[in-house]
C-alpha cells in the first residue's frame, strides 16, 4: 500500500532588485495567492519600515497586506507556528541571523518568500541579501525603468547627500537608473565635489 506524505517540503524564494522594481508588489501577489488557496500565512517586515504603514506591507502603487513588524528575525520562529507560508519584506534591513531563521523555517516545511534590495545606493551587495540568494531554491530579479533613458534599471540612485547606509525614502530621495545612467550620475557627483 502506497502512503503519501502529508508534509510538504519547505523552500526559500527571493525576489530582489532596485527600488521601484515591484519587489513588494510581487511578494504581496504571491502571499495573496497563498491566502486564496486557504494556506496559513504570516508576513513580517522590519519595525523601522514605517513609510506607508506600521502594520502593513505596502507597495509603491498602494497594494497592501497585513503584516507583523519585528525587530529581530528570531521572532519569526516564535510567531510562525503552524504557518505554511511566510513572507518577509525589506529583508536587507535585517541582520545576518535571518539566513539561519529562514533555513530553519524551510526545513520545517514552510514556504518562505523574501523581498529585498539586492544592492544599496552605492551599488554594493546589501546586508544579508547575497547569503539569502545563496540558500534560495528560487531567485527572481525584477527591474524598474530607468528615469533617465527608459532602459531596465537595476540601481537605486540616492538623490540626497546622506552617506548613511539606511535612509528610508521614496522618489524624493531615490531614483531607479540603469547601469550606464547610474555610472554617469556617480561620475557627475564626484566631479561636483
Amino acid at each position: 500500500m502506497f502512503l503519501e506524505s502529508t508534509k510538504k517540503a519547505g523552500s526559500i524564494e527571493v525576489i530582489c532588485g532596485s527600488m521601484f522594481s515591484g519587489k513588494t508588489e510581487e511578494l504581496i501577489r504571491r502571499m495573496k495567492r497563498a491566502q486564496f488557496a486557504k494556506l496559513k500565512v504570516e508576513i513580517y517586515k522590519p519595525c523601522i519600515d514605517v513609510r506607508y504603514s506600521e502594520d502593513e506591507v505596502v507597495s509603491h502603487d498602494a497594494h497592501s497586506i497585513p503584516s507583523t513588524p519585528i525587530d529581530s528575525p528570531a521572532s519569526m520562529l516564535l510567531l510562525s507556528n503552524d504557518v505554511q507560508v511566510v513572507g518577509i519584506d525589506e529583508a536587507q534591513f535585517f541582520d545576518d541571523s535571518i539566513v539561519e531563521v529562514v533555513q530553519t523555517l524551510a526545513n520545517r516545511g514552510v514556504r518562505v518568500i523574501i523581498a529585498g534590495l539586492d544592492t544599496d545606493f552605492m551599488g554594493k551587495p546589501f546586508g544579508p541579501m547575497p547569503a539569502l540568494m545563496a540558500v534560495a531554491e528560487d531567485i527572481q530579479k525584477v527591474h524598474a525603468i530607468c528615469v533617465k533613458c527608459g532602459s531596465p534599471a537595476n540601481h537605486s540612485h540616492r538623490l540626497s547627500k546622506s552617506e548613511e547606509l539606511v535612509v528610508l525614502g521614496e522618489t524624493d530621495i531615490y531614483e531607479p537608473l540603469c547601469r550606464h545612467c547610474y555610472n554617469e550620475a556617480i561620475q557627475a557627483e564626484k566631479e561636483a565635489k
